[in-house]
Formats: C-alpha cells, sequence, structure tokens
C-alpha cells in the first residue's frame, strides 16, 4: 500500500481523503512541520502533499523560500524517493520557481486545486 503525507498548515488545504483512499493510499496528516520531519525517521511516504506559502515578510537572505524548504530538505535527507506535490495559490505562483531551482517536485497544482488534477498527479510516474 502507498502512503502519503500531508502537511496541512493552513484552512486553506483542501481535503482529498477521499480521493487518496478510492487510490489506495494511506494518508497521514500533519498540522506541524517538526511532527512530519520526526514521522520520516521512521517512515518514507510514496508522496508528500504540502501548501507554498511563499516568505514575504522573512529573514530568510535567500537560504529558504518559503515554509516548506526545511521539510523538503529533510525529505532529502530521510526520504529521497519521496514524490513532492505542492498546493499553491495563484498570487504566489510567481514565486515557486524558487522553490523548483532548490528541489525536485513532481506536480504544482494551483488553487483551486481540481481532484482530477491531483489524481493525474498522483498516477503520473516520475
Amino acid at each position: 500500500m502507498r502512503t502519503l503525507f500531508s502537511l496541512i498548515e493552513s484552512p486553506m488545504h483542501p481535503n482529498f481523503s477521499a480521493l487518496y483512499q478510492q487510490l489506495g493510499i494511506t494518508e497521514e496528516r500533519f498540522t506541524a512541520a517538526r511532527k512530519l520531519h520526526k514521522a520520516l525517521q521512521t517512515q518514507q511516504p510514496d508522496f508528500l502533499v504540502g501548501e507554498f506559502i511563499y516568505g514575504f515578510g522573512n529573514n530568510y537572505a535567500g537560504a529558504n523560500v518559503c515554509n516548506l524548504d526545511v521539510t523538503l530538505r529533510a525529505l532529502q535527507r530521510f526520504s529521497p524517493r519521496t514524490k513532492v506535490l505542492v498546493f499553491v495559490h495563484p498570487s504566489e505562483v510567481q514565486y515557486v520557481d524558487k522553490l523548483l531551482e532548490l528541489f525536485p517536485i513532481h506536480q504544482v497544482l494551483r488553487y483551486p486545486v481540481a481532484e482530477s488534477a491531483l489524481q493525474s498527479a498522483l498516477q503520473r510516474p516520475l
């Protein structure tokens, strides 16, 4: 059975649990990145789904682009084969390229995320 980690950091993150179940994917939901990072140390999911939130007012100094950077670094260390799917608000699409320069992303999906688009991404080989 395939597994998927959902990192839910905002109320905009859609609930696709029924789709995952229909596709035979077991979902684990995390509302805190550090709990997801701890789980990565013992479990290697097939997929990670997270929402891109650009770091407009942060002090990242170019090292981090968004909320997902630390999680994606942990993923590279503990589960490098995991396919990453990123949800993004249309107003932040212009910043996703900065993330794509740093990490391999399987698919970027714009809000509102269509269930059919997510299903295609989950079934598409790397």
